[in-house]
């Protein structure tokens, strides 16, 4: 089995500890240990003044299960598996479920290891392409057309990393009534959800409408918690949760002791966090809006609906590529070409889910002005 280098990845490991000036972070504002410990309720304070530091229960926490559950409509504790963080939980779905043979649909662009390891198992791959010039949006036509009689396994990533667009109902109920009537599974990427710009436009968890649902989520980008490496997936298919369960005992056996009750402390103060997160999102947004409407000349944009990131075009006569190493050469900004996700044309991402922003976007504004393309 040959896996393919993690472009995405590979790029953080190149810039993100030595640029000054992150541009394209996918996750909310972290917080402290100071500032989640102040946050504790009493029963985790107890959890976390008497932890010892042995090994963790594999699925994960019964407490722990507990709280990830209250973030689901009907699922429960024990449709709950504990990972490694997110990613983890793409490897143990994608080993588990594909076979040589099997035909997987996938949405792309997409976080690399969804459409890669599903190839690299032995699996067909089917990219649906989500276009600018469509505002984002899933093609229902081509999903339908895309299914085969061998169709194991949709691969969905919504909220969507990168460009911020979301479902309908609509849509993917009618998603949901194609992969039933060839008995594929649905794997959605759920790891934005609860940052929509519009809460109205929040769409149940695949877990919680679909049979053979699995919903991916983590404490990383939302809940703005990436140290704590705690991720998890949700499904009502017990059978794969269990073979899913067998396989983490290849990987990281079980989960860091102090994490899982740092991430107690944190779903039980959910709210708080996530209004914090959503806060500072809405008010960046709008600093974006205005920066992209001084600037119509040199980049566009399709606003995003949920997330923390935007795709942004560069209308300027220099590749992205070019214009990107450039501005971390010489400013320490850090921007995401689209190459890094495959994405044709002169795109790249930002983040706008960090209070620094504001700062770092006035720096990477004053450069744009100053480009001899312009």
């Amino acid at each position: 089995m040959k896996i393919p280098d993690f472009k995405l990845e590979e790029f953080w490991k190149k810039y993100e500890f030595t640029s000054p000036y992150l541009l394209c972070c996918s996750d909310a504002e972290t917080w402290t240990l100071q500032e989640l410990l102040a946050m504790a309720d009493e029963d985790s304070k107890q959890l976390w003044h008497s932890l010892t530091l042995g090994y963790t229960e594999s699925p994960g926490h019964p407490i722990l299960r507990q709280e990830i559950a209250r973030l689901y409509v009907s699922i429960k504790a024990d449709e709950i598996l504990t990972l490694a963080g997110a990613e983890e939980g793409i490897y143990c779905t994608m080993r588990v479920l594909i076979e040589p043979g099997d035909h997987v649909i996938v949405i792309d662009p997409c976080y690399q290891s969804l459409a890669t390891l599903p190839k690299s198992f032995g699996g067909e791959i089917t990219a649906i392409q989500l276009k600018p010039e469509n505002q984002w949006r899933l093609d229902l036509a081509e999903v339908k057309k895309a299914f085969r009689s061998n169709t194991k396994l949709l691969v969905l990533n919504y909220p969507h990393n990168p460009s911020g667009a979301v479902l309908d109902k609509k849509t993917l109920d009618e998603l949901i009534q194609l992969a039933r009537k060839s008995g594929a599974y649905i794997f959605c990427d759920e790891v934005y959800r609860f940052l929509e710009i519009d809460e109205n436009q929040r769409m149940p968890s695949i877990a919680d409408v679909y049979e053979k649902g699995i919903s991916l989520n983590v404490m990383t980008k939302s809940f703005g918690l990436a140290g704590l490496r705690i991720g998890w997936l949700a499904a009502r298919d017990t059978n794969f949760l269990k073979a899913a369960g067998s396989y983490k005992l290849y990987t990281s056996i079980c989960n860091s002791a102090p994490s899982e009750i740092l991430a107690i402390m944190a779903l039980k103060a959910k709210d708080k966090i996530l209004k914090r997160n959503r806060d500072i999102i809405l008010n960046n947004l709008k600093i974006l809006d205005a920066c992209i409407e001084r600037n119509r000349k040199h980049l566009s944009w399709i606003r995003p609906q949920s997330g923390t990131m935007a795709v942004l075009q560069l209308l300027l006569p220099i590749s992205v590529e070019a214009f990107a190493e450039e501005l971390v050469r010489t400013e320490g900004i850090l921007i995401m070409p689209g190459s890094v996700f495959d994405l044709p044309g002169n795109f790249f991402r930002i983040g706008f889910g960090k209070r620094n922003m504001a700062g770092i976007l006035e720096r990477f504004e004053s450069y744009l002005q100053r480009s001899p393309y312009i």
